[in-house]
């Protein structure tokens, strides 16, 4: 008997690898016989790096630039001439110095960098996971790690940040078209906000970084004229708002697909070939809610285990859909630490003995001699 486990991390809990290895560790307690397939995904936020390396890609190290400044160890995963490259590990949340949020300053730049890493190599193809920003600036710090010149009026480098946009007066991309040629941008994405607006970049994210409701104000202005400057319609296309605006200038400047993070994910791990050699399909993430619905890592899984004809069950830190909205995403039931242990912080604290429990229910539950539907729960 097989089972295929696929969870995406519990965000501020554990990686994808650890949820994995603790549930199929539980499901060995019950079932020693069950031979247990891990798939490490992402919705191409934090762990798409990790996803790609344990998809056979190599980790190249570099060194990068910090959303504040400060150089920060870091690298892309190659294979071939594909690369892989999480902003998360160059411009997230994670890498501001003490976790504090800078939300007019902090700068794409160093994803940039590793994205020119990446094709100073040698690689061709370059797909780029934006979620987890700790910035605001339009992924202007990006296009300039890759050779683009942002002016003031009087002819000055831009000072880095979304607040500094405001004063641009000037883009000259002849240095980064000419870095580009023959290179395919792909950018896995999970959210569809527009640059600006009620829905867009600072409105939406700028708190998360920190931004008081003057500075999203203000950050949203400068996002205005920075896509008036570059002159393109994209702003309005759903993900240009993504990690900051970076999807916007991946989508105006860079010429880059947009796709789903998740999409992109399993198409890279192999899944759908892996998938059909299984028999129960385990998925997870930290809180399954709506969101989780739109484009996440769970409901990408369930879609392409159903497309195989193969059952899922999701294990989770807490649930907030109801079993018609499960029914509807394809996941046949839910285990959630919660219904074990009541309290959230010890959840989230220490939920590997919890997620080896919920493996062992699994494990008991299902009879991998039959299929779902023949035990009524599909």
């Amino acid at each position: 008997m097989r089972i295929l486990v696929a969870a995406d991390k519990f965000k501020g809990s554990s990686s994808s690898a650890e949820v994995a290895a603790a549930v199929s560790d539980g499901v060995r307690r019950v079932r020693p016989d069950v031979v247990i397939d891990s798939v490490p995904v992402a919705d191409g936020g934090d762990g798409t790096l990790a996803a790609a390396l344990a998809a056979g890609f190599e980790l190249v190290p570099r060194t990068a630039t910090g959303p504040t400044g400060e150089p920060v160890s870091t690298g892309f995963a190659r294979r071939g001439d594909v690369a892989v490259v999480e902003l998360a590990e160059a411009s997230g949340l994670s890498r501001l110095p003490g976790g504090e949020p800078a939300p007019l300053t902090a700068s794409s730049r160093g994803t940039g960098e590793l994205i020119a890493a990446a094709i100073d190599s040698g690689c061709t193809q370059v797909i780029l996971g934006i979620g987890g920003s700790a910035c605001t600036d339009g992924g202007a710090g990006l296009l300039r790690a890759l050779g683009a010149r942002l002016l003031d009026a009087d002819g000055e480098e831009l000072t880095e940040g979304g607040a500094a946009l405001a004063s641009a007066d000037s883009l000259d991309l002849t240095a980064l078209n000419d870095r580009l040629a023959g290179v395919q941008i792909v950018v896995a994405c999970d959210v569809d906000n527009p640059l600006t607006g009620p829905t867009g970049a600072a409105a939406i994210y700028g708190p998360q970084k920190g931004a008081s409701p003057e500075q999203v104000e203000q950050l949203d202005a400068a996002l205005t004229h920075w896509s008036n400057l570059v002159g393109s319609q994209c702003r309005d296309l759903p993900g240009a708002g993504a990690a900051g605006g970076v999807g916007f200038a991946a989508l105006a400047v860079l010429g880059a697909g947009m796709r789903p993070g998740i999409e992109l994910l399993l198409n890279l791990v192999g899944f759908q070939e892996r998938v059909e050699d299984a028999e129960l399909v385990i998925t997870g993430e930290g809180a399954l809610d709506e969101q989780t619905l739109r484009g996440k890592a769970v409901a990408g899984v369930a879609a392409a285990a159903r497309k195989a004809g193969v059952p899922v069950v999701a294990v989770c830190g807490s649930n907030r859909l109801d079993d018609d909205r499960l029914r509807e995403a394809g996941i046949a039931a839910v285990y959630a630490l919660t219904d074990l242990e009541p309290d959230v912080r010890k959840c989230i604290a220490e939920p590997v003995p919890l997620l080896r429990q919920l493996g062992e229910r699994i494990a008991g539950d299902w009879s991998f001699t039959m299929t779902a539907t023949e035990r009524g729960v599909v």
